[in-house]
């Protein structure tokens, strides 16, 4: 009896789908080719910028183009689906409503770690870094203050280095700028600059590209995108036993 398997909604930036699949598979115990997990990845790159049609930039909805393909994963039986891309969730009450198989919900998910890790007690203030589009959709912020902490939004230049980051350098060059990425970084948790965040959390893929080749361990930052693949491991492990 063929096992079961969850799709992969990816595609939303090509390079951010293959950081979740390297990570998805490093994680996964292995021993062997039958060991890795079973999944179906719809690289979809034709999907429509998500922040431009959220900040009403553009008229090109991406909504139906990701409705397709999760219509297209459930019809081929996919056990659960995950959506790489956080600004997508945006829509995230329209997908689950199209289907009766879960969707994972990366920014409740990272808001759970965080409260896990970091709570709110000690770990008051804490910083998005996001696409604008993420950020306008509000679903981190509700889950951040829902969670008892206070929610941080950077200025409009801090932001504009995040989108740098997103789309100038990951997104257009597929370049990794290890100093841009740290300085952001340090500009929300100076404890003596405008920010003074105690905490942070990456809800952005492109974000996680970087984060997955430049690790900061000792630095008290939630990757959305590491908790999507531990969520999707859980679940994958639990459909097999």
């Amino acid at each position: 009896m063929k096992r079961p398997f969850f799709a992969v909604l990816g595609g939303m930036g090509t390079l951010a789908t293959e950081s979740y699949i390297r990570v998805l598979n490093a994680r996964t115990e292995a021993a062997k080719d039958q060991d890795y997990l079973d999944y179906l990845v719809f690289n979809d790159a034709s999907v429509p910028d998500r922040t431009a049609f959220i900040t009403q930039k553009s008229e090109e909805d991406p909504f139906p183009v990701i409705a397709d393909d999760i219509q297209k994963a459930t019809a081929v039986g996919a056990s659960f689906l995950v959506l790489t891309c956080n600004t997508a969730h945006y829509f995230y009450d329209r997908f689950q409503a199209l289907t009766d198989v879960p969707v994972l919900h990366m920014p409740k998910l990272a808001v759970e770690k965080l409260a896990e890790k970091y709570p709110a007690e000690r770990f008051h203030r804490v910083g998005l870094l996001a696409t604008v589009g993420t950020r306008t959709a509000g679903a981190y912020q509700k889950a951040i203050e829902d969670a008892g902490y206070t929610y941080v939004e950077p200025s409009d230049e801090l932001q504009a280095a995040i989108t740098r980051l997103i789309y100038d350098d990951v997104k257009d060059a597929g370049r990794l700028d290890e100093q841009a990425y740290r300085a952001v970084l340090d500009a929300f948790l100076n404890p003596s600059g405008a920010y003074r965040c105690d905490a942070l959390i990456l809800g952005c893929t492109e974000l996680s590209v970087l984060n997955e080749a430049f690790p900061l361990p000792e630095l008290p930052v939630i990757d959305a995108q590491s908790e999507l693949v531990d969520e999707s491991i859980r679940l994958a492990q639990k459909l097999r036993a």
